[in-house]
């Protein structure tokens, strides 16, 4: 199937796009507290449909409804009548691949987040601290394609 594809991190909730149109960032306060971060990446998805389950939904406005995945709370859609369906661009497969081109919302921007970038990473012997732990997680995140059923069945 080309397009795009994606979902919420138990897999409980699917999607599909055929294609996608202007990806952004919003800096709005209601962007930052549904997804808890500094600011809402979001692309435009056309031809767009849920291939499995389907979002529970938050009336953050009177304009604007918010889908999340009821199982594991994974922040899906930004949705008006308005518009064409937003899709947060970390829940798709390949969000790597979904480059915003835009901010939006900026008067609620965090002061800090320009800065973000300068921050120093962690240290090498901190990283190999980390190295054991890493090596003994084991992760129930659904994969980043497709599946037939999830979860996977013994």
């Amino acid at each position: 199937m080309s397009g795009w594809s994606g979902g919420c991190q138990c897999g409980a909730v699917r999607f599909h796009a055929q294609s996608l149109g202007r990806p952004s960032i919003c800096h709005c306060r209601m962007c930052q507290k549904a997804f808890g971060g500094f600011y809402g990446p979001y692309v435009d998805a056309n031809d767009f449909k849920w291939t499995r389950g389907a979002p529970k939904y938050f009336q953050s406005s009177n304009l604007i409804r918010r889908g999340f995945c009821g199982d594991c709370g994974t922040q899906l859609s930004f949705e008006s009548p308005k518009w064409t369906i937003n899709i947060a661009i970390g829940a798709f497969d390949t969000p790597e691949q979904i480059v915003p081109a835009l901010q939006v919302g900026t008067e609620s921007r965090l002061p800090y987040v320009n800065d973000l970038g300068s921050l120093p990473e962690r240290a090498p012997e901190a990283a190999e601290k980390m190295a054991e732990f890493y090596a003994a997680l084991v992760s129930y995140q659904h994969p980043d394609h497709d599946t037939e059923a999830w979860p996977p069945r013994p």
